[in-house]
């Protein structure tokens, strides 16, 4: 902090701090200060007169925190923090600028919370910034997302009510690891008791939630994004077998971990997945791929590369 700092202002920036980083040692605090290990302490004596409880401890955990129920000041947002809270809002939900939209009105109460001297660029930015709509994202009910991620932190089994993308529905119990937000989509990973298997469900096709009461424990090393990225390209229903005519160091940088494993094999490398969706898979994924390939395996995928080669060969005209 600027050495002209009043000591009110580090009073009540040693209360920030305490609320962020419970169990900050009194050398953290002066650090974050920019006073003494000594003056921090006065810091928080400060505090203690003022009647704020804030608990000290001794040994390698301890620090100090602030006493339970302790009745804070309302939150404080510099301008920077609210101009990046709307750029991260706008950014997530473009639909966040209409006054009508769930987050948007969220947005709109934090906004007009804020001093002036705060507020006023926030509330430009938010009146006047325009966000394009990303037909990729989904947007889960809350109430459901709420449910999964209770489940989750409780580490209780739960029973879902789940609809495909081609509209058919079934029930499935399973163990809830984690929630993974993925380019814009969310996802349940989870164990499904059924398959027996890792399975992923997008949260917004998720129906109804309800407890088992039956408790679980996630393996350990559990890695929810590296999970989620590996599972995406595996136990859909239509398999998938591509070999690409070229060396696997070039290929591998275009290949997203849905689109299934990369081995590097004799004469190039070769692709083996899986998919519910083959024309997605040959039109948004394959295309993209700027090197020679052969569809090996799925019939399915092999249509849907043929449909696509058909559409753009007949863009060509009969005098290509």
């Amino acid at each position: 902090m600027p050495a002209e700092t009043s000591p009110t202002a580090r009073a009540l920036k040693t209360l920030e701090i305490l609320q962020r980083r419970p169990g900050t040692t009194a050398t953290e605090l002066g650090q974050r200060l920019g006073v003494t290990e000594r003056a921090a302490r006065r810091y928080v004596a400060i505090l203690r007169e003022a009647g704020i409880p804030v608990e000290s401890s001794r040994g390698p955990h301890g620090g100090f925190r602030l006493g339970r129920g302790t009745r804070l000041p309302p939150v404080v947002f510099t301008q920077e923090e609210a101009l990046g809270l709307v750029m991260a809002v706008l950014d997530g939900r473009p639909s966040a600028t209409d006054g009508e939209d769930l987050i948007g009105t969220a947005l709109g109460k934090v906004i007009r919370a804020l001093p002036d001297r705060v507020g006023h660029q926030a509330v430009a930015l938010w009146t006047h910034a325009s966000a394009a709509p990303d037909r990729h994202t989904s947007r889960p009910d809350p109430a459901t997302t709420s449910a999964l991620v209770a489940a989750v932190a409780a580490r209780r089994g739960i029973v879902v009510d789940y609809r495909s993308a081609s509209g058919s529905s079934w029930q499935a119990e399973v163990d809830p690891w984690a929630v993974v937000v993925r380019f814009g989509r969310w996802y349940l990973l989870c164990h499904s008791h059924r398959a027996d298997a890792v399975r992923t469900y997008r949260v917004d096709r998720i129906e109804r939630v309800q407890e088992t009461g039956r408790s679980f424990a996630p393996p350990p090393d559990l890695d929810p994004v590296a999970s989620l990225e590996a599972n995406l390209a595996t136990g859909w229903p239509l398999e998938t077998r591509v070999r690409f005519l070229a060396p696997y160091a070039e290929v591998a940088p275009w290949i997203r971990p849905p689109m299934g494993v990369l081995e590097e094999v004799p004469e190039g490398c070769l692709l083996t997945g899986s998919t519910n969706n083959p024309a997605m898979y040959a039109q948004e994924w394959l295309a993209q791929v700027p090197y020679p390939f052969r569809v090996e395996g799925g019939a399915e995928l092999r249509a849907a590369v043929a449909a696509v080669a058909g559409r753009f060969a007949a863009a060509l005209g009969e005098d290509r």
